[in-house]
């Protein structure tokens, strides 16, 4: 006759298999939602890992943002960069889901519109969501990062090749005095390259 202890053993046994049995079945898992100007990052691990999941998603948290901010960061880029982490804390088998405000696969950028050369478009203030991507066609307002005038937000009127020409939507021509000197401030007219822009804006 078995007895009482006989069973608890087998009962925690049988959990112990199921519990194993899951995670072999579900895997290792690492789920990244960003809005564009939030990350969250969600690791599903056995326990029996010895992983520190807080210090994981804090890494994976940090690299995505350095992704987002960067012009030449997508989204296989930033999956090649969390699967790397996940190597360093003995993790090698795990799968990788991004999702975001945008879609899945899909990075994200929240840009605060300055000034008015995008007007009546964009307004001074406004602030617009960019989908990270190289896919630029004429008519796109992107943001870019010109080595001329910094972050901006403008049109593309023209592609060639790897150039893209970056208009603003604000043809007004203004012009005042400083100092007995006629100042001329009209809008953005440059060329980038294409590994210059960030993206196109998704909510305008």
């Amino acid at each position: 006759m078995a007895s009482k202890g006989t069973y608890a053993i087998g009962i925690v046994l049988v959990v112990l298999v199921l519990f194993a049995g899951y995670f072999i079945f579900v895997g290792e898992s690492v789920n990244v939602y960003m809005d564009g100007e939030n990350v969250t990052s969600q690791t599903i691990v056995s326990p029996f890992a010895g992983v520190d999941t807080n210090e994981l998603n804090k890494e994976i948290c940090d690299y995505t943002f350095q992704t987002m901010n960067s012009t030449s960061g997508d989204s296989k880029s930033l999956k090649q960069g969390i699967l790397r982490i996940c190597l360093d804390h003995g993790l090698d088998s795990v799968k990788v889901k991004l999702d975001s405000s945008v879609g899945e696969n899909e990075i994200p950028i929240l840009f605060h519109v300055h000034g008015t050369s995008m007007y009546p478009t964009l307004s001074d203030g406004d602030t617009v969501i960019v989908k990270k991507t190289k896919d630029v066609q004429v008519n796109n307002i992107v943001v870019a990062n010109s080595s001329e005038y910094g972050n901006i937000i403008k049109r593309v009127s023209e592609v060639k090749g790897d150039q893209v020409h970056l208009t603003s939507d604000n043809k007004d021509v203004s012009t005042e005095y400083r100092n007995g000197v006629l100042y001329e401030t009209k809008g953005v007219d440059t060329w980038v390259s294409i590994n210059d822009i960030y993206g196109v804006v998704e909510n305008k």
